[in-house]
């Protein structure tokens, strides 16, 4: 079925999606990679507030390369979600409600998804330059030391994504 959700995702419309589901997300994403996962659990373990607000927002695990001129972003395609499993479950019990990525999540990661009524989604690996036509602003909003790894704020227009994992289990890739 092929779904256009905005964000942020509530609880509900989570539950509304189905693996299997093409969805076009529009509105805020937030960026980041395994170098700024660390460093908020680390800001978690201190007791300190993350850059953004978890609640019900969508996490984009990629790293983008340098815009071209006239651009706002450069190419803009997922990375590998496994990376980011350790901190996942932490995340989810605080709120994030979906993230994109690529490729198979771990069992405590599915089993977060589910007791938070969340979901994962995947964009196509490959695709960068195709993605990065989706985004309509960029902006660092954290961790700028850390180059393409820094948390980003992204505007995006019917960015395309599958739903890869659903709020009750159903995993795309166990089928």
């Amino acid at each position: 079925m092929e779904r256009h959700i905005n964000t942020p995702i509530t609880e509900e419309a989570a539950r509304d999606l189905h693996a299997g589901d093409y969805c076009y997300i529009s509105g805020t994403i937030y960026v980041a990679r395994d170098a700024a996962h660390k460093r908020m659990d680390e800001t978690l373990d201190r007791g300190d507030d993350l850059p953004f607000d978890l609640k019900d927002n969508v996490v984009y695990y990629m790293g983008p390369s340098p815009a071209r001129e006239g651009r706002v972003i450069g190419s803009a395609g997922p990375t590998t979600a496994s990376r980011m499993d350790k901190y996942t479950p932490r995340l989810l019990d605080l709120g994030l409600k979906g993230m994109i990525g690529k490729g198979k999540r771990s069992p405590e990661v599915i089993e977060a998804i589910i007791r938070n009524g969340a979901v994962y989604f995947a964009a196509v690996g490959g695709a960068g330059a195709l993605l990065s036509k989706a985004i309509k602003s960029s902006e660092v909003i954290a961790y700028d030391d850390l180059g393409t790894e820094a948390v980003r704020k992204l505007e995006v227009a019917d960015f395309p994504v599958i739903v890869v994992i659903d709020s009750e289990g159903n995993n795309l890739y166990s089928r």
